[in-house]
């Protein structure tokens, strides 16, 4: 059987990535294609519980590097349970996040250094990286200002943090979009929804057609 395919999506706080996929996977599925939905950190029981670790509010004495190993350790866990059987019966899996989340939030705006990170994950991994990861670049301001008019939304750890965090964060994923141009997309998720999802189609459709 013919392994499936890998799609990521990134992003910072509030740039639509869930909606988004979810808009995506219900497409897909229903054109008759095996779809595998999944986040990070979660996915799998294990993972979902160093999520709640991770996120909650209270937590505000974690240390940068307790941050970075967490997330590994939740990735480890969800990729070898819930990510790597999907693609080996052929399915094409579809990730709220993954390594570039933590290179861009822990290395970049923590100030751990990217290629520190990057080992870290490494370890976890074992070198299975995304065969395309779609970057939805948002002005922080934009994203932060949608997640305080969602009053559905949970505010989590990461939200709470100062506005040039966030800023960091959004640098941090811009120098990976350039480092990685073969792998990422990079969407301008700014414009309306509908606009941002039919480009994100596209873009993805004539990378399945083109084998990755």
């Amino acid at each position: 059987m013919e392994r499936g395919c890998f799609i990521t999506f990134e992003g910072g706080e509030g740039a639509g990535k869930t909606t988004l996929i979810e808009r995506l996977s219900a497409d897909w599925t229903h054109a008759g294609r095996q779809v595998t939905l999944t986040r990070e950190p979660g996915g799998v029981d294990i993972a979902e519980q160093i999520r709640n670790v991770i996120l909650n509010v209270e937590n505000t004495r974690m240390d940068g590097r307790t941050e970075a190993l967490l997330y590994a350790a939740a990735r480890r866990q969800h990729l070898v349970e819930k990510v790597l059987p999907a693609l080996e019966r052929g399915e094409i899996v579809l990730c709220d996040r993954f390594i570039d989340s933590s290179l861009a939030y822990q290395g970049h705006a923590r100030g751990l250094g990217i290629d520190q990170v990057y080992s870290i994950n490494r370890f976890a991994i074992d070198d299975m990286m995304p065969d395309v990861t779609v970057y939805l670049d948002l002005p922080p301001e934009v994203g932060l200002a949608r997640i305080s008019r969602d009053g559905q939304r949970e505010q989590n750890r990461l939200d709470v943090e100062q506005l040039s965090f966030h800023r960091r964060v959004r640098e941090g994923y811009l120098k990976l979009a350039e480092q990685f141009s073969n792998r990422i997309v990079t969407i301008d998720a700014s414009g309306d929804s509908d606009n941002v999802y039919t480009r994100i189609k596209s873009q993805l459709e004539i990378r399945l057609r083109l084998g990755r």
